[in-house]
């Protein structure tokens, strides 16, 4: 039986907070290496609440000490498995804060399985929004768990890259694709 990521929605006060890692250190952070670069994952005592790879052979916490958790330890097995192409689904505890739109892009990413693909005009159909492209892609390039939550999943309409905002962008998201075999142009 496959699992998603269980999503943590904050409640109103926490929502119009900034994100824990804008405001401080991250309480427990890993780093583990990938075919797609160095990743870094952050957490709190409930839940992962970031993933990071790296870019320019920088991540956002390189000057922070590392400091597990079991869920972190968790969350680098699984990664690792997904990247040998043993694991399909996540089974991680996710705390996403943002928007109440951008919960609502990152609950349907969240439903899109491995190997699945979807449009942003589909996204925002889903929530609601249906001439929200650009809206849509601005919540996708906001996702604080990416591969844990598959943004990658989403193409335009006619299955051609727009845009990726992790690692190396485009580089990352075509091997992320490739590694799914989701056809895209």
């Amino acid at each position: 039986m496959t699992t998603a990521p269980t999503l943590s929605v904050p409640t109103v006060d926490e929502a119009a907070t900034p994100p824990p890692a804008a405001v401080s250190m991250p309480v427990h952070l890993v780093r583990v290496d990938s075919p797609i670069g160095r990743i870094e994952i952050t957490a709190d005592e409930r839940a992962i609440t970031s993933l990071a790879i790296e870019r320019d052979g920088h991540l956002p916490h390189d000057d922070v000490a590392e400091s597990s958790s079991t869920i972190l330890e968790s969350a680098a097995v699984q990664l690792a498995e997904y990247f040998a192409g043993e694991r399909h689904d996540f089974d991680l505890p996710v705390n996403l804060a943002g928007t109440e739109f951008q919960r609502a892009v990152w609950a349907e990413l969240a439903r899109l399985k491995f190997g699945d693909v979807s449009s942003y005009g589909a996204i925002g159909l889903a929530t609601g929004r249906p001439t929200a492209g650009r809206a849509v892609g601005g919540a996708i390039g906001a996702n604080p768990v990416p591969i844990i939550i598959g943004c990658h999943r989403v193409l335009a309409a006619n299955r051609k890259i727009t845009g990726y905002s992790g690692g190396s962008g485009i580089p990352t998201k075509v091997w992320l694709l490739d590694h799914e075999s989701i056809g895209h142009a």
